[in-house]
């Protein structure tokens, strides 16, 4: 399952700043699709965390946000339309920004990466 994650309402970062994520629930890795005012790397990794989905960056555990309240290991969901608190982490030493994420699309279709961003080696 592929989610589209539109993350907003960053004011203190930026007026507009705004994040658009490509989240693969199977592999836990996703992708930066569409982003400004918000500095976060192409692509990483996802951890769950009592119920959050934790937006890792590609060779780091600490998280650049947190999803509140999307769990990645509900079997029913996330849905269209769900919506949450997100927690951006990115700027360390700063206070956290507090932002709202939605689940804009859900894609049930197994499908390869356009770009082959999250191919194995064992795949390419």
């Amino acid at each position: 399952m592929r989610l589209t994650v539109h993350l907003d309402t960053f004011d203190r970062a930026h007026p507009m700043a705004f994040a658009i994520l490509w989240l693969d629930k199977e592999t836990r890795q996703w992708s930066r699709e569409g982003h400004f005012g918000l500095e976060l790397p192409e692509w990483g990794t996802l951890r769950v965390d009592c119920g959050h989905t934790l937006v890792c960056g590609p060779h780091d555990s600490v998280p650049v946000c947190v999803l509140e309240g999307l769990d990645l290991n509900e079997l029913n969901g996330p849905f269209e339309g769900e919506t949450g608190r997100a927690q951006w982490c990115a700027d360390r030493g700063r206070t956290l920004m507090t932002g709202h994420w939605h689940v804009q699309c859900v894609d049930n279709e197994r499908a390869s990466p356009e770009h082959g961003l999250f191919t194995t080696d064992d795949e390419a």
